[in-house]
């Protein structure tokens, strides 16, 4: 009886083994783990709930692609540069394999659709209408506007792709040598900049909630008085305004689409009489920059190459 004790013990001990065995669980990998996780991004539009790290990004605002870029993601498609052309030049290498979905104004759904995308990244400002649309096709997150701040819009972007991590470590880096530039110009940026831009049938004075004025404000740089003002931009410019241009020195860019208007409108204005009378134009300070640089791309990638020129123009 005890012999059939022992082996009864015995018995059960082999069956609990076995269970233990079938009970053990392969431990998570690092990749499982990410397909398994969610997170959520509140944004422009309300909260957006997104799974894993996503792979299959459309893109639709240029800053955006930047932004993406920058943080070494390419989108697998996104809007098409200003310019008329399909990428701006200093993005299109990066983006050889990026597909097209229209324009900002109007992105194309069902180009969208075909891609598949496991993310979409839009803008208020833009995009409101089809919003619904958009989140129907795969999750949506959208930026509120696209002014001056593109920092902002550049840390919701790191939080929908889950890797704000990586664009802090970015933003840090371009905050730094912000302040090293401003180190280095020193006196110089008592200089009083001006800004304008020529596009077909209209004429802008920026101010301080622009791109460029972001930046320039951000170096510490000082503004005509008329300029000197907390929103984007004067529009619809008379030759009459002609004297609120005036600065210590102007950059202006020319918005051309391919028909030469505005390349036309620039030359009229830069060699009408009232213009020529401006002291800075008397002191051959009104420089010519890039506007795809200067104002429409508007990333990250753009305000690096922005700095690129203020350095060259005050080193």
């Amino acid at each position: 009886m005890k012999k059939f004790g022992l082996i009864l013990m015995a018995f059960m001990l082999m069956i609990l083994a076995a269970c233990g065995k079938t009970d053990e669980k392969t431990p998570t990998s690092g990749e499982d783990k990410v397909k398994e996780e969610s997170y959520t991004v509140t944004h422009a539009m309300g909260e957006t709930t997104i799974k894993g790290e996503p792979k299959r990004i459309v893109v639709l605002t240029n800053e955006g692609v930047e932004a993406l870029l920058a943080m070494g993601v390419t989108p697998v498609g996104a809007v098409e540069a200003f310019t008329g052309d399909t990428w701006y030049e200093h993005t299109a290498e990066q983006l050889k394999d990026t597909k097209p979905v229209g324009n900002e104004s109007e992105p194309s759904l069902e180009a969208i659709a075909a891609l598949k995308p496991d993310l979409i990244i839009g803008n208020k400002m833009r995009q409101e209408k089809v919003y619904e649309q958009l989140n129907k096709i795969a999750p949506t997150v959208f930026a509120e506007t696209l002014r001056g701040d593109w920092q902002e819009n550049f840390k919701l972007y790191s939080q929908a792709i889950n890797k704000e991590e990586v664009g802090q470590e970015k933003l840090d880096a371009y905050n730094n040598r912000i302040e090293e530039m401003k180190a280095s110009l020193g006196e110089k940026t008592q200089q009083k900049v001006s800004m304008v831009r020529f596009m077909a049938g209209d004429v802008r004075i920026y101010h301080k909630d622009s791109f460029s004025g972001v930046i320039l404000e951000q170096l510490g740089f000082a503004r005509p008085a008329e300029q000197d003002l907390p929103d984007f931009a004067e529009k619809g410019v008379t030759k009459e305004r002609i004297p609120a241009m005036d600065g210590d020195i102007m950059f202006y860019f020319t918005y051309e689409t391919g028909d030469k208007e505005a390349t036309k409108l620039e030359e009229e204005w830069i060699n009408d009489p009232l213009f020529q009378n401006l002291e800075v134009a008397k002191a051959n300070k009104v420089f010519k920059v890039s506007d795809t640089i200067w104002n429409t791309a508007g990333g990250y990638l753009a305000a690096q190459l922005m700095l690129d020129d203020l350095e060259k123009h005050f080193e």
